[in-house]
């Protein structure tokens, strides 16, 4: 099963209930954490995985052979993304912006591009107690980071359970890393930004036809806008995590609030008890 954290905003709490549900359910069955939130992961602060193996993430960038290319101009027409220039007698590259999607080199009538690696980042694995670790890293300068997500998540086991912490918002980085997923529980605060940014994450999930339930983080503060909001589109509120001092504090010590405050593990065996059912209902 998988299971992906996301919010539509940052700051949410997306990662403290992402580790705390880790941590509440890996103690009775085989767990596997990802950290997809690659240009800053942080899921590690919490969890303290001892890390066993990092491995360098390279996206395929393309290289033109001058004496071989016509200069037809093909390999530009086909990039979405301009990362191919093509002028009277030379081909430029902008590694930047490419995608890797290959299409540049397998229209080239003339066979002279050749794809190189561009290193993008490290995807590093680690464990912690009897949760399996990954996380993956973008390295500074380098802007895209689904091509590292799909990475960190080739090493998803469907036969076991894995969760997800997916990147802030609802952009290219967030719909990779929920994407597949068999439920999505969505964190969000009770102010007008939580909801608007809730409506918004909601309207993905539903387009990319993926189950999901909410996480009402900080409840106390604000009013009760996304309460209602939930109940008007039937959307289950797993949980609801007070807006506590104590909270905040262990938070900023880097601790896990499910082993910080024990009355929270039971919370979350729960939460993912009515996940689970209604995934496999």
């Amino acid at each position: 099963m998988i299971i992906s954290i996301a919010s539509g905003k940052g700051g949410t709490g997306k990662t403290t209930v992402a580790v705390s549900l880790a941590s509440s359910l890996g103690q009775n069955r085989e767990l596997s954490f990802f950290d997809c939130d690659v240009e800053e992961p942080n899921a590690s602060f919490f969890l303290k995985p001892n890390i066993t193996t990092s491995i360098p993430v390279l996206s395929p960038v393309p290289e033109i052979n001058e004496s071989k290319c016509t200069f037809c101009g093909q390999c530009a027409e086909i990039c979405e993304y301009n990362a191919l220039a093509v002028l009277k007698d030379q081909v430029m590259v902008f590694p930047e912006l490419c995608h890797g999607c290959g299409g540049c080199q397998l229209l080239c009538p003339e066979g002279a591009i050749q794809e190189k690696g561009r290193r993008i980042g490290v995807i590093e694995h680690g464990d912690t107690n009897s949760i399996r670790f990954t996380q993956g890293i973008l390295d500074v300068g380098q802007v895209l980071s689904p091509p590292l997500i799909r990475e960190v998540k080739t090493t998803l086991k469907p036969e076991s359970l894995n969760i997800i912490d997916a990147p802030p918002g609802t952009s290219c980085p967030t719909i990779e890393s929920v994407k597949g997923s068999d439920y999505c529980v969505l964190v969000t605060e009770p102010t007008p930004f939580g909801l608007n940014d809730l409506e918004i994450s909601v309207n993905v999930l539903k387009q990319l036809k993926i189950p999901y339930g909410v996480v009402l983080n900080r409840a106390g503060i604000g009013n009760d806008d996304v309460i209602h909001f939930c109940e008007k589109e039937n959307i289950d509120i797993l949980m609801e995590i007070p807006m506590d001092k104590n909270i905040a504090k262990a938070y900023s010590r880097g601790e896990v609030i499910s082993e910080t405050f024990p009355e929270f593990q039971d919370r979350f065996i729960r939460m993912f008890e009515r996940i689970h059912n209604t995934s496999t209902s």
